[in-house]
């Protein structure tokens, strides 16, 4: 994607002048006050970074996970040790376990004097992936949003409504949800795009925002009880959203608030659709509520907020009275039921078991 005309992945891997190997993340927690990238030397380093929310996302720490791997097989460290640490930061994506188990597998099996070089090589085959099947993403939602159009007026837009922030930001490139709202836009399709704030961080307000103005893709940025209004009144053609994880069977865990939209949308026959890349399947678990572990956060983000203020600068506000305690779930599951249909790198398909094994056959026997 592009940031001021120059375009960036959001993590990647190179060597410091002294010849020792960075990973280098953009740090979300900044946008979108400053874009700043920041380098990372130790896998303590990256695993900070994933939990205190630098780099966020399925995608995105999916990948950063393979490149600190990469440098845990550089720095020699226990490789082991490296991987139980990464997968202890975000529990609820299985992006993470995946990328950290892919490479240990790669790993035991390599001569220790070629790891380095071969965990480097992976983590690229990570992230180069993740890419690519994002722009499959949005190439296959590309065509549910150019069936909309086709109903509309000329130059009347398509409206679009996503929760948080499944977009570049949250992969290496292209975004999950907002990679057809991309490709339609190139396509020249008008759209417009509804941009839940996403509570308590703000990734909606903060992330998705930025990103869709950075790319002049027009949009608005609501409070998260205003998308059910919106439906009511007719205001919403097709809600898209990201996840963490879904089961073989289509349950879908996101961002907390997912849940609600996807019962507005199924009460006022808004069309709901989730998208991933096949590395946010779990094929291990067949129930969301039951098997999905969901992440409890600091009851911080929901006490605290920062932006800025009338004079620019900025300030952190505490919006809860002092002495009131805060529960922070960071994610909720929408039952498959509820769920229109799932947007894979391999196409369109129905939020079920059956649906899943159409697209991905091989996984029929681990049933």
């Amino acid at each position: 994607m592009l940031v001021h005309g120059k375009p960036y992945r959001t993590v990647w891997m190179e060597s410091s002048e002294s010849g020792a190997p960075v990973v280098r993340i953009i740090d979300q927690r900044l946008l979108p006050w400053e874009f700043k990238v920041i380098n990372l030397t130790s896998v303590d380093e990256v695993a900070h970074a994933i939990q205190d929310m630098a780099v966020r996302g399925a995608g995105c720490i999916g990948a950063t996970a393979g490149y600190g791997m990469a440098l845990a097989a550089a720095l020699e460290v226990d490789l082991d040790a490296a991987g139980l640490q990464l997968k202890a930061t975000r529990p609820t994506a299985v992006n993470l376990a995946w990328a950290v188990d892919r490479q240990l597998a790669q790993l035991r099996e390599t001569a220790p004097e070629s790891r380095t070089g071969v965990a480097k090589q992976l983590a690229e085959t990570i992230a180069d992936e993740d890419a690519a099947a994002c722009h499959a993403i949005g190439q296959h939602g590309l065509e549910l949003i150019r069936a909309i159009a086709s109903k509309k007026s000329p130059g009347e837009a398509v409206n679009l409504l996503t929760h948080c922030n499944a977009g570049w930001l949250a992969f290496v490139d292209h975004g999950s949800a907002t990679a057809p709202i991309y490709a339609a836009h190139d396509a020249g399709i008008p759209v417009h795009v509804w941009v839940d704030e996403t509570r308590p961080r703000n990734q909606g307000a903060r992330l998705t925002a930025w990103e869709l103005h950075q790319h002049g893709v027009p949009h608005t940025v609501i409070a998260d009880n205003a998308g059910g209004h919106l439906m009511q009144h007719g205001k919403v053609d097709l809600v898209i959203t990201g996840t963490d994880r879904v089961t073989r069977t289509g349950d879908v865990a996101n961002k907390i608030g997912t849940y609600l939209k996807a019962l507005a949308a199924h009460d006022n026959g808004v069309p709901f659709y989730v998208a991933l890349p096949s590395s946010t399947l779990d094929w291990n678990n067949r129930d969301g509520v039951a098997g999905i572990p969901i992440e409890d956060r600091h009851a911080d983000e929901v006490h605290w907020m920062d932006g800025l203020n009338r004079d620019g600068d900025k300030t952190e506000l505490r919006l809860v009275s002092e002495g009131s305690p805060a529960a922070n779930p960071a994610f909720d599951v929408t039952p498959a039921r509820l769920v229109t249909g799932l947007i894979t790198e391999r196409g369109v398909c129905p939020a079920s078991e059956e649906g899943l094994l159409r697209q991905f056959p091989d996984r029929a026997k681990s049933r």
